[in-house]
């Protein structure tokens, strides 16, 4: 194992201190627009702002790296973020974090798709699967230790802001100081709306559904948390165990998901994170224990569903094709994270702060319905046809190019080398 991780040591640490800073700074910004008195409404548009900047960071970011080159552009992205912490701790002020927010979001998709293409270049079919799993645990570690150093500092002071960008320098420095050759040109994102819809009518609407349901939690659960009197402790804890929850049930329910129908664990998840989300809802609750133990609930079954839907959806397509269809949903989540903010900050500002999880529940809702629907429109995939379920990690900053190092990649690139023409049929027989 060592031997696998230690050509990539240099980026795998940076990787953790930029997801240190990542998290540190996407529960930070909430926590103290909340105690500046920024409605709702405001906080919301800081997740809208940062989802459509990484998504258009997804398309764009490739083109600045081929013009200036791996190296130069990952260290500019980084000190675009770092400058971008330090001036939302000196520009306290809703309308300059809502732009710069979106910048933040670009700069992010950019060093992600750099990380996960410099790790693609330096696995090979020995290494791949350990490097992309210790990838997961990284990002997955970096964004809950980040989110728990809120608990450490004051919200109100500049501190935490300065400790932010600091991470992301402290992120800069392995890669450039480091003499690893520079990875091929990054790949142009397309996005093939007619065929994502045709392979998977479920995991097309679904990912727009889990991407509504998880932007307004993720951008919104502290502003909920503080207006519940949580604190900021209980609101770092609280936002961590809903993603810690989440990447634990993920092997579960990915081994129940290659045996019964895909479909039918995307509906069970879904009625567990409604209900979750009705009982926050209804009750408004305010003990901080019991708090923490539904929205661990909701955060398990609701993180769940992504990957669920995704391995579902490659279930229907070609070998071949499985880069290009998890991009394609993972863009179609992008653009559900864009959404749930934009409804989620007037709803609480007309409904209270509990309405959120209203917001989560009738999200989770629609997808059993749908889910349920499509289960009896076409017949499941037999258990022997599917691909082997792969847990994700977490989503908080995840790019296309993330597809390229899972092993599942280099499967399918085997199988199009084997005989390309035979994988277009078999997904054409199983999209019928």
């Amino acid at each position: 194992m060592r031997r696998n991780l230690f050509p990539v040591f240099a980026l795998l640490l940076g990787t953790l201190f930029l997801f240190f800073g990542n998290g540190l700074h996407s529960l930070l910004l909430p926590l103290r627009g909340t105690a500046e008195g920024y409605t709702t409404t405001e906080l919301g548009l800081l997740g809208t702002s940062w989802s459509a900047g990484f998504v258009g960071g997804c398309f764009l970011a490739p083109l600045v790296v081929r013009r200036i080159g791996h190296v130069r552009a990952f260290s500019g992205f980084l000190a675009l973020t770092a400058i971008i912490a330090l001036l939302t701790g000196i520009l306290v002020d809703a309308t300059w974090w809502i732009a710069l927010r979106a910048a933040t979001g670009f700069a992010s998709a950019g060093t992600s798709m750099i990380i996960e293409s410099w790790l693609n270049e330096r696995a090979d079919n020995k290494s791949r699967g350990v490097i992309f799993s210790t990838y997961i645990m990284i990002t997955l570690a970096g964004t809950v230790g980040g989110q728990m150093m809120v608990a450490s500092g004051d919200v109100h002071s500049t501190v935490l802001f300065m400790i932010v960008g600091i991470l992301y320098c402290v992120a800069m420095l392995p890669t450039t100081l480091s003499t690893a050759a520079s990875p091929k040109p990054l790949k142009t994102v397309k996005l093939d709306v007619r065929a994502l819809y045709k392979n998977s009518p479920i995991a097309f609407f679904g990912m727009i559904l889990i991407g509504i349901a998880n932007g307004a939690f993720g951008t919104l659960g502290a502003v909920f948390g503080a207006k519940a009197n949580l604190s900021s402790g209980d609101i770092a804890l609280m936002m961590s165990l809903a993603i810690f929850a989440g990447a634990i049930i993920q092997i579960p329910t990915g081994k129940i998901s290659d045996r019964v129908d895909r479909r039918m664990v995307l509906a069970g998840l879904s009625i567990v994170a409604a209900f979750a989300g009705w009982i926050i809802a209804l009750f408004h609750p305010s003990n901080a224990i019991f708090l923490l133990t539904v929205t661990s609930l909701y955060g398990a079954a609701a993180n769940a569903l992504y990957p669920i839907a995704a391995a579902h959806a490659n279930d229907h397509a070609s070998p071949e094709n499985y880069v290009k269809v998890s991009g394609g949903l993972l863009l179609l989540y992008g653009l559900g994270t864009i959404i749930g903010p934009t409804l989620g900050g007037p709803i609480m500002a007309a409904f209270g702060p509990y309405a959120l999880f209203i917001i989560t529940a009738v999200a989770h809702v629609a997808i059993t319905i749908y889910a349920v629907f499509r289960s009896r429109m076409r017949a499941a995939i037999p258990v022997g046809s599917r691909e082997a379920y792969q847990p994700l990690g977490h989503l908080t900053v995840k790019t296309p190019e993330s597809f390229n190092l899972s092993p599942r990649a280099r499967n399918s690139d085997d199988a199009q080398g084997a005989d390309p023409e035979r994988g277009a049929t078999d997904g054409e027989e199983r999209a019928a």
